[in-house]
């Protein structure tokens, strides 16, 4: 799946400037930031993991299937 990061940014994005220093973000905007990272830490590993797996080397043969098994991967929610 594709993320449209604009979409992200939006919600887990620095709040607009309300004129208060000490603005503290709402609940669903914490939530939804704490989730982008944690997806964020994750693909981090396996990229790390994959890139592990061929011998540290980044080839382009290497990139295009890093990219073929991220954007394949399933993202749904487990039960």
């Amino acid at each position: 799946m594709i993320h449209d990061t604009h979409f992200f940014t939006h919600f887990a994005g620095n709040p607009a400037s309300s004129g208060n220093g000490d603005h503290k973000p709402g609940l669903l905007r914490r939530i939804v930031r704490a989730m982008v990272e944690s997806r964020q830490r994750q693909t981090d590993r396996e990229i790390a993991r994959f890139l592990a797996r061929s011998g540290g080397r980044l080839t382009d043969d290497m990139e295009r299937r890093l990219t073929q098994y991220l954007l394949s991967r399933n993202c749904t929610i487990p039960d």
